[in-house]
């Protein structure tokens, strides 16, 4: 079985079918044998089965993307709802998918079900693609014969969370564009247009005045070392980046400092609030003890600040508290989220409750990003303005100066 992905291949048929029709597809499997009995058991007499070429340039599609998975899961949860055997669904989703790797990834899930594999343990050969709170949510759900209803609920959790990385990015986007224009604005300027302007000033002769002496400097400076600058921005960024990744302290600093960033501090708060609630109240509805839910919260909130606090939660129940108390002790929580847990968990509705916070955080989301754009339209246009002006003045200054002289 730990070979099964490589033995994949992808194969092309041709064949007719009992009214002598004509018929043809692609089918993914491990030999053209078994592609042959798959279509003699529908009844259809293969006349050509042969590999399916590889494609020139490229590795054969595009990156299977997060999205990719929830539309997937989605399309399993709504034929399994109908009825429709598990296996079967598998090949109907697989010949749909437009996307050759996602279709093989299909295949292989399906040969492994076919081999008599749960699903839970095929969804976990593919960590990359399915994590754990994935296969054990499939796991639970297989367990308490409930599948349909478990998967329809993963889906909507993972398009909700789609969403919400979505509006993040859309939040964190802007703002860098707004920078990065900026700056390429200023460099075009240094390198291109100030030493159009130095040029003249020499011939003028005397001293410059000391902005347009900066300004000057700055540009020579710039275009003897500008690859410079670029290898150590780019070089920072990515050693920021590894070093996120790899320390859980430093990583720790900088998502409680990203929290405090005027408007996107506000944005991430909410969405890590969100993927708390909406996560929590997925992984508790499907039968998974709260203690075990809340260590799957941890990794999911996209946050370690957050992910921290989740932990130090799950500690303090484990040991006899109350999970609204365990969050009012973190710092974190805002006290409306408190409250509805509390209410929750006197209720015995806990889930249900979290699913609201969920969607109100969610709502906020939106409402912020969407006035985002707003806020930043007046800083966009003031903040370039600033810097071609600046430019503009400390170019014009000597001509001023050489004009008050005569």
């Amino acid at each position: 079985m730990a070979t099964t992905r490589e033995e994949l291949e992808v194969f092309l048929w041709e064949g007719k079918d009992k009214r002598g029709k004509v018929l043809k597809g692609e089918r993914s499997a491990r030999n053209q044998t078994l592609i042959r009995a798959e279509l003699r058991k529908q009844g259809i007499t293969p006349s050509r089965v042969r590999k399916k070429p590889k494609p020139l340039f490229g590795s054969g599609g595009k990156t299977i993307k997060p999205r990719d998975i929830a539309i997937f899961t989605r399309q399993l949860a709504t034929m399994l709802n109908a009825g429709i055997p598990l296996v079967q669904a598998f090949g109907i989703i697989a010949s749909a998918a437009e996307n050759p790797r996602l279709q093989k990834l299909i295949n292989t899930i399906r040969i492994d079900v076919e081999s008599g594999a749960t699903l839970s343990e095929s969804l976990a050969k593919h960590p990359a693609y399915f994590d754990e709170l994935y296969v054990n949510l499939v796991d639970s759900g297989e367990s308490a014969g409930v599948l349909d209803q478990v998967l329809d609920n993963i889906a909507t959790y993972k398009e909700r969370i789609e969403s919400i990385k979505g509006k993040i990015k859309k939040a964190l986007f802007y703002p860098a564009t707004v920078i990065g224009v900026a700056i390429l604005v200023t460099a075009i300027l240094l390198v291109f247009v100030i030493p159009q302007f130095e040029a003249i000033f020499q011939s003028f002769g005397g001293d410059l005045p000391a902005f347009t002496q900066l300004i000057v400097s700055l540009s020579e400076s710039l275009q003897k070392t500008g690859w410079l600058y670029l290898i150590i921005i780019v070089g920072g960024i990515f050693g920021l980046i590894a070093l996120k990744k790899r320390n859980r302290s430093f990583a720790h600093f900088l998502d409680r400092a990203s929290l405090k960033i005027p408007v996107i501090g506000a944005v991430l708060e909410k969405a890590a609030l969100s993927r708390f609630a909406r996560t929590l109240a997925t992984t508790f509805a499907a039968g998974v003890p709260l203690v075990d839910a809340l260590k799957t919260v941890a990794g999911a909130t996209g946050n370690v600040v957050y992910g921290d606090a989740t932990m130090q939660i799950r500690d303090d129940v484990a040991t006899g508290h109350q999970m609204q108390l365990a969050m009012q002790q973190t710092g974190l929580f805002p006290p409306m989220v408190v409250q509805m847990t509390a209410i929750g968990e006197e209720a015995g509705s806990l889930d249900a409750m979290l699913l609201k916070v969920a969607d109100f955080y969610e709502e906020e989301v939106n409402n912020t990003v969407d006035a985002l754009s707003s806020l930043l339209e007046p800083f966009i246009i003031i903040l370039v303005g600033v810097i071609v002006g600046s430019i503009v003045v400390a170019m014009y200054l000597p001509i001023f100066k050489m004009a008050a002289v005569m």
